[in-house]
């Protein structure tokens, strides 16, 4: 039997980051900036969601001659209903001072 664990509050976050436009490709640097999360967290994470099937990868060609080519990240179908179904914690998604109960 398959376990399920609630995402951490890190990758709430980057799912908020790519739902925010649902099938645009975004590049780690963009989400580690959206998302407020470190290279170290963030790319285990995208392996993971990827592996989960909540992810597609695939590698974009450079924007600029002489520069590399890119991993980009979007949301499969499965990856936008989990994105709604996990929102980043209230705390986590905006200033902790200003949350309201």
């Amino acid at each position: 039997m398959a376990r399920t664990r609630t995402p951490s509050n890190q990758a709430r976050m980057i799912l908020a980051a790519l739902l925010e436009v649902p099938g645009a490709w975004r590049h780690g640097y963009e989400l580690a900036q959206l998302a407020g999360v470190k290279s170290g967290t963030l790319y285990p994470l995208l392996i993971r969601l990827e592996g989960q099937g909540y992810l597609e990868a695939e590698w974009r060609p450079p924007v600029e001659a002489g520069r590399p080519p890119r991993h980009a990240y979007r949301l499969t179908a499965a990856g936008i209903r989990f994105a709604q179904a996990n929102p980043p914690a209230p705390e986590v998604a905006g200033n902790p001072r200003e949350v309201t109960i």
